[in-house]
């Protein structure tokens, strides 16, 4: 199983995203999340969260606070073998705002929280963007897809109905 960070450094009402736009065959080309990546042999996922942050920002993180566990399960046809990822999810306020380099990946833009729901994000970001929008203590959450489609969500091993607008940031 694959494992990941992702962390979105929070000031105020204000949010770091970036917008996945420059590396091709990227399963999240075109969408806007928080910054991370893949945890490297003898690394901790603190570890990798602060160099990853430092890689595509710059920017020194001191305090990323972890806020949730998310396995994500993929599968881009119903009959093709599922692909998990185990991702910690992470957030703080305690950084140099000024982003000293160019991300390879997309571009980085401040915004504020009202502006997320507009953007182009997985449907399950706009769960755990709430979650962490709202100071929601340590969760841990599964995110099922098939293709871009959210087929199937729990916290806290507990099923969410996606049909309810009220689970999703807004």
């Amino acid at each position: 199983m694959l494992v990941t960070t992702l962390g979105y450094l929070v000031r105020d009402q204000i949010v770091l995203m970036l917008h996945r736009v420059k590396k091709k065959n990227d399963i999240n080309h075109e969408k806007w999340i928080g910054i991370g990546g893949k945890l490297e042999d003898g690394e901790t996922v603190l570890g990798c969260m602060q160099r990853e942050c430092m890689e595509e920002t710059g920017i020194l993180w001191q305090d990323p606070q972890l806020r949730g566990v998310i396995t994500f399960n993929f599968r881009e046809h119903e009959e093709d073998p599922v692909f998990s990822e185990l991702m910690m999810l992470y957030s703080g306020g305690l950084f140099d705002e000024t982003i000293h380099v160019e991300c390879n990946e997309g571009d980085l833009v401040w915004l504020d929280w009202s502006t997320l729901p507009s953007l182009n994000l997985w449907k399950g970001d706009l769960i755990f963007l709430k979650l962490l929008k709202e100071n929601h203590p340590l969760f841990c959450m599964e995110l099922n897809y098939l293709g871009s489609e959210l087929t199937f969500a729990t916290l806290n091993e507990k099923p969410l109905n996606l049909d309810d607008p009220s689970i999703y940031l807004s």
